[in-house]
């Protein structure tokens, strides 16, 4: 099979980006509290709901009625949330400009918010080089529901058979798979770049 396509997630493939950064000091050390706090009071399926299309504002309402004794802290996900997001991932962002040298298409798939997504816009000038980026917060439905993937496909015009997904996430991957998509399980940039070697693409 010949592959001329990739569809790449952003968050965790690319971009850096992770809550302990804002938290860790806060937790001062303390990183069993802190897990505890990221599991159970603001958990994931919370930030897939604002990823998905719901505004910081009520997020963080519904959270702070169910836990107010953690008030402050829930509302530094809305407030600081820029601290969470660090650096580009260096040795991915060589594989994605080795890519575009060799006359691949890009695109991305992201679960982001899109509240927050202009700050990556600005901060990320590799952005620029995918032809279309598919936000979840914009579109108002995130990975790993199939019907992003049906949208990325039809919005990006893919050919599934030709095309490679690449996320960090096995439940996304897994989705990726089901939508026709040749997924691979991203872990790290020398994986990455193993990958796609084997694929006959760098």
């Amino acid at each position: 099979m010949s592959f001329d396509t990739i569809l790449f997630d952003l968050g965790a493939v690319l971009v850096d980006w992770n809550p302990r950064y804002l938290y860790r000091p806060l937790f001062k050390g303390d990183d069993k509290s802190m897990e505890h706090f990221l599991a159970e009071i603001v958990p994931p399926w919370w930030n897939l709901e604002i990823d998905a299309g719901k505004t910081f504002d009520q997020a963080v309402a519904e959270r702070v009625a169910v836990h107010p004794d953690h008030a402050d802290k829930i509302a530094l996900w809305r407030d600081e949330w820029e601290k969470m997001l660090r650096d580009e991932i260096a040795g991915s962002v060589e594989i994605l400009a080795e890519l575009r040298n060799r006359g691949h298409r890009l695109h991305a798939l992201t679960n982001w918010s899109a509240e927050t997504f202009p700050v990556a816009r600005r901060r990320f000038e590799f952005l620029k080089w995918f032809e279309h980026i598919v936000v979840s917060g914009e579109a108002g439905m995130a990975k790993p529901d199939p019907r992003i993937f049906e949208l990325a496909i039809e919005r990006c015009k893919l050919v599934p058979s030709r095309t490679v997904f690449i996320d960090d996430s096995l439940k996304n991957v897994e989705a990726g798979r089901n939508a026709g998509l040749h997924a691979l399980h991203f872990t790290d940039p020398q994986q990455l770049r193993a990958d796609l070697n084997r694929l006959g693409m760098l």
